[in-house]
């Protein structure tokens, strides 16, 4: 077992004498780390513009989608659990507060507002990537694309209803407004819970009653910079929920605009095309209704990085020299662009910690740049792996030196210069308190729990998710570093190592939730252009999109099941008078000849 983990890890010095050596390898070949993988990559050609016929389509399905945001925007004032328990906007409003008196009907819209964005992307999808069942799965480019400027004029579409709309399917951004109150109250929100800091007789303390009570009593998970943009908005609008919102959600839609700039152009930068990025990416009904509808920080965490990345990247990608002619100590204009990206980078780990990783990869091509390789090792001798490992251990060691210093004085310079220090590296494991389904060591610990319960064991479930969830994040660990050494051969672009370390930390996390695939799926769409990628991603997006419904714990399983029926049956109605030209069910006198 251990010799075969070796060699799976490329560290295993020689065959055994009683194995024969395989044909066609020599000492000088390196591991075959991501070979694999790879094969999830080719580049695409670019393809003419839409024919008039398609650009009706294309116009019809814009507006089928803006419908259904704009049902999720009616719906989502009646759907009531993710507005602020005080300070309530729609209360006594006469038409505003008519949904907030029709439930059933509020969770109907809600969720027909989603299907039919989930449709209408899907729909959309066969001007970028083709169709599912033709150019998708036989993975061929389709033969023409919507231009750049119908996406973006697509997506802001979708998304302005969602702008107005109260959070949706989440309450964590009343977390951020309790969490950045007490940071402006000069607290430490890394030792000082929304309950202990905002108690009744404080002057923001409505802030607090908004928190679900599983956050109510724990410190703040985020980063110090995230925090500190929050004090400004409390600052601003002091105990106005409202208001406050609004502003946090403009910060979700800085960081879906970052990925909007970024994605096509490091889509470009591995041979992709960028409207397909764009589609996957930034359209995916995932990103409309969670990084914008749920107001959730992650927007500007995958925002910032992959601004940074793409600065970083068109730095080591330049031929232009990263030192200024005059002192090898000095940047050139083009290497203050790789400092200027690695900056963005370390800025983006102080609003959540995970996007750290995506220095490393920036390391590895800078690595590159400079004569760094993959030292062949698997067959040679172990006399001889620090003579073929040298030059390129001291290049990486080189190249993490000068980014690890960028990023230790921004993380450093952030910390001390919030006043909110370095307290977050105790609470990233905060949210390790919920037991989420979606995480496969959590799904399997509490099964195996279960199990145990059955058997008459006891129930031991704490104890084996002790035991298993830091296996898990051992394991994502060992993936990731053969993912650096995968960038460092050569075989895998480092967009799309980035976006496979980010699935397999999403994979092994203790704790995930719905908007989490984006972590693994944006980055992804700028290099990943494999069917059974594009196939697989596609499929999850929708389905984790559609299957996280606006309910609340007191909504009764009768309820959801008549709000679903009802929600599918509204969806394929108005999906029918929308395609369909002659709906035969019609009567007469409506039916209409439709132009394609």
């Amino acid at each position: 077992m251990s010799s075969r983990l070796l060699d799976y890890l490329g560290l295993t010095p020689h065959r055994a004498a009683a194995e024969p050596e395989p044909p066609n390898q020599s000492a000088d070949e390196p591991g075959d780390y991501g070979v694999a993988v790879a094969a999830l990559h080719a580049d695409e050609p670019e393809v003419g513009p839409l024919r008039p016929a398609e650009n009706k389509r294309l116009n019809r399905i814009k507006i089928f989608g803006a419908m259904g945001s704009i049902l999720l925007l009616i719906g989502s004032l009646g759907t009531g659990d993710k507005l602020p328990v005080s300070q309530n906007p729609v209360a006594g409003v006469r038409v505003l507060s008519l949904p907030s008196r029709m439930y059933a009907t509020a969770l109907t819209l809600s969720i027909a507002g989603t299907l039919i964005l989930v449709v209408a992307w899907l729909l959309i999808g066969r001007f970028a990537v083709g169709r599912l069942s033709v150019e998708v799965f036989h993975g061929k480019p389709p033969a023409r694309r919507m231009t750049r400027r119908q996406a973006d004029h697509t997506l802001l579409l979708w998304i302005t209803p969602i702008i107005f709309a109260p959070p949706l399917l989440s309450k964590d951004v009343y977390s951020y407004l309790a969490q950045s109150a007490i940071a402006y109250l000069g607290m430490d929100p890394y030792t000082v819970s929304p309950l202990r800091g905002l108690p009744p007789d404080t002057p923001l303390y409505e802030l607090a009653g908004s928190v679900p009570n599983i956050w109510k009593d724990t410190p703040a998970p985020y980063g110090p910079l995230f925090l500190w943009l929050g004090e400004h908005i409390t600052a601003i609008t002091g105990d106005n929920i409202t208001v406050a919102t609004f502003l946090h959600r403009l910060l979700a839609l800085s960081g879906v605009a970052m990925i909007v700039w970024a994605l096509p152009r490091l889509a470009r930068r591995c041979g992709v095309s960028p409207i397909a990025a764009l589609w996957l990416g930034a359209m995916n009904p995932l990103v409309i209704l969670h990084l914008v509808g749920g107001i959730h920080n992650e927007s500007l965490m995958l925002g910032m990085m992959l601004v940074g990345l793409e600065l970083g990247l068109a730095a080591v990608d330049s031929t232009a020299r990263l030192s200024s002619p005059r002192s090898r100590w000095l940047p050139s204009e083009t290497g203050w662009l790789l400092l200027t990206g690695a900056a963005i980078i370390a800025m983006s780990a102080m609003i959540k910690a995970t996007s750290i990783i995506a220095l490393g990869f920036l390391g590895v091509a800078l690595a590159r740049r400079w004569g760094a390789t993959l030292p062949a090792l698997r067959h040679a001798p172990l006399r001889e792996w620090w003579g073929r490992s040298r030059e390129s251990f001291f290049t990486l060691l080189r190249s993490a030196a000068l980014l690890g210093a960028v990023a230790g004085v921004v993380i450093v310079g952030i910390c001390v210069g919030t006043g909110l220090g370095f307290g977050w590296t105790g609470t990233l494991s905060t949210g390790d308190i919920v037991r989420s389904w979606m995480s496969m060591p959590t799904a399997l610990s509490v099964g195996a729990g279960f199990g145990g319960i059955w058997l008459g064991l006891g129930d031991h479930t704490q104890a084996i998710l002790n035991i298993v969830r830091p296996l898990a994040q051992l394991i994502a660990a060992v993936f990731i570093v053969r993912w650096l050494l995968a960038t460092l051969a050569g075989r895998i672009h480092p967009i799309g190592a980035l976006g496979i370390s980010m699935a397999t930390i999403v994979l092994f996390s203790p704790f995930t939730q719905a908007w989490y695939l984006l972590w693994a799926v944006i980055p992804l769409a700028a290099w990943a252009s494999d069917r059974w990628f594009r196939l697989g991603a596609i499929a999850s997006s929708a389905f984790i999109a559609t299957v996280v419904m606006p309910t609340s714990s007191n909504t009764t399983g009768i309820v959801v099941a008549q709000g679903l029926l009802a929600a599918i049956v509204t969806a394929a109605v108005l999906t029918a008078l929308f395609f369909e030209d002659r709906p035969r069910w019609l009567p007469a006198g409506l039916r209409r000849h439709r132009s394609p």
